[in-house]
């Protein structure tokens, strides 16, 4: 695997791991903000092994997500995901402070998502 790939792969398998323990601590928020990014990171090693370039810069798990040709049955989890980059930061993106919008049941979600998706994602690198 090219260095390049295996960074995103690694840092997207870390940021997994960490919303996991997070979600132990009941950091529900940051646990959708992680759950994001490992997929983010994780579609974009995928882009850079399909592609052989980097992806354009995005945040949007749909597009990359597009770009890598993932399965229809996981687009709902892309895309339900996606805007987590966002609300789960910024108290004004939704006029809520985001620890308040996330509860155990989103954050359960997001993780068996999150996971779902890497899974592919690991099957597609061929690791």
């Amino acid at each position: 695997m090219r260095r390049e790939i295996e960074l995103w792969w690694l840092q997207a398998k870390k940021d997994f791991s960490v919303a996991e323990i997070l979600f132990e601590k009941n950091q529900y928020y940051m646990v959708a903000f992680l759950c994001q990014q490992s997929i983010e990171k994780g579609l974009k090693a995928l882009h850079l092994k399909k592609n052989k370039r980097p992806a354009d810069f995005t945040h949007s798990l749909v597009t990359l997500g597009n770009a890598c040709k993932v399965p229809d049955s996981l687009m709902l989890i892309l895309r339900n995901s996606t805007l987590d980059f966002i609300m789960s930061r910024y108290p004004d993106a939704s006029d809520e402070l985001p620890y308040e919008m996330y509860d155990k049941i989103i954050a359960s979600q997001r993780i068996d998502g999150a996971k779902e998706v890497l899974k592919w994602i690991e099957k597609e690198l061929e690791i």
